[in-house]
């Protein structure tokens, strides 16, 4: 029985064709710039890949509190574009803490996350819940504090994840409570441990409706299946969504260590089509990219080929936001 199951798990890795030639529509974007000229790049971006674009991917800056409140101008394009087409979602990435990109003393950090969690940077949320719903973007998913189990941002979980997790709580909430929302929270840190263990950041259940993964080709010389199977890898994050009914999502991804590497876009796109994926998006500018960066042609082909030609489903239908049927992901 056990060389039975063996063979047929080697069977479905090393026959995948099934899964690269897939018409399943997953919602897809990329993140072509944070403004007005991210806007005017979609529909280019669309037009060489071949399939609908539906997942528009934007970042509030984060060098002081009032940019954190959402500038108007921002927030009502993007809000625009989104109505434009009833199967398009909006996905912001949103600091938690200014200035969101210099980097805080651990101390320092520490006091100014108790603080946030006593609730003193709440108005600052209810400011940008406000603005959105009163743009239109009122289901923006929210991914809030990425990659908090790093040391890249302000925001970071390590210097009091008991902290933190109170301090997402009550962004979260405040949120939440605005009249009109409909937000949806995504967790997403690095793939990996990085700094720290990102299950040790994770708020709760009752305030994340999405686990996310900053995925990208990193470090150097490793394959495609040593990143779903490393410590708090993509292994790691499907068991732990599924284990709690949530979908994944893979806010950013692209290439990096390994130069253009083609493998890794087709490792990805099988794992994307093979999960409940609710969207994914690809960093498009370099080296992550595969449109805008023209030293990872292979990438780009391999990127063409695997989701181009795709078309999303029409929003009566339940195909772009329906959990899909996992296809077997063979263990090593």
């Amino acid at each position: 029985m056990a060389l039975v199951l063996m063979a047929s798990v080697f069977t479905t890795w090393t026959q995948p064709r099934s899964i690269r030639n897939s018409t399943k529509y997953v919602p897809l974007g990329a993140f072509l710039g944070s403004g007005p000229e991210g806007i005017a790049r979609v529909a280019r971006f669309e037009r060489w890949l071949g399939s609908t674009v539906t997942v528009g991917r934007t970042y509030l800056p984060g060098d002081d509190w009032h940019e954190i409140e959402g500038p108007r101008n921002l927030l009502t394009a993007w809000a625009r574009w989104k109505a434009a087409d009833p199967r398009r979602m909006l996905v912001l990435n949103v600091p938690m803490m200014a200035p969101n990109e210099a980097w805080v003393p651990v101390p320092a950090l520490a006091s100014l996350l108790r603080g946030g969690a006593r609730g003193t940077f709440d108005r600052h949320y209810r400011t940008l819940a406000q603005r959105l719903v009163e743009a239109g973007a009122q289901d923006t998913v929210i991914v809030l504090g990425w990659e908090m189990n790093g040391n890249a941002y302000g925001g970071r979980c390590a210097p009091d994840p008991a902290a933190w997790k109170a301090y997402w709580r009550r962004i979260v909430t405040a949120m939440r409570a605005t009249p009109g929302a409909r937000f949806r929270f995504d967790f997403a840190p690095t793939r990996g441990r990085d700094a720290i263990p990102w299950t040790e950041c994770y708020p709760g259940d009752d305030v994340v409706d999405i686990i996310g993964s900053d995925s990208y080709d990193q470090p150097a010389g490793e394959s495609f299946q040593d990143f779903v199977n490393e410590p708090y890898g993509l292994r790691a994050q499907a068991d732990f969504a599924a284990g709690r009914g949530k979908p994944i999502s893979f806010p950013e991804w692209g290439l990096f260590r390994n130069s253009d590497n083609p493998e890794y876009v087709r490792g990805m796109h099988d794992w994307i089509v093979s999960h409940d994926t609710v969207y994914q998006s690809v960093t498009d500018y370099c080296p992550h990219g595969v449109w805008s960066c023209g030293g990872n042609p292979r990438s780009a082909a391999a990127y063409r080929e695997l989701f181009g030609g795709v078309t999303a489903p029409p929003p009566s239908s339940p195909g772009p936001f329906a959990p899909a049927p996992s296809a077997p992901i063979p263990a090593t």
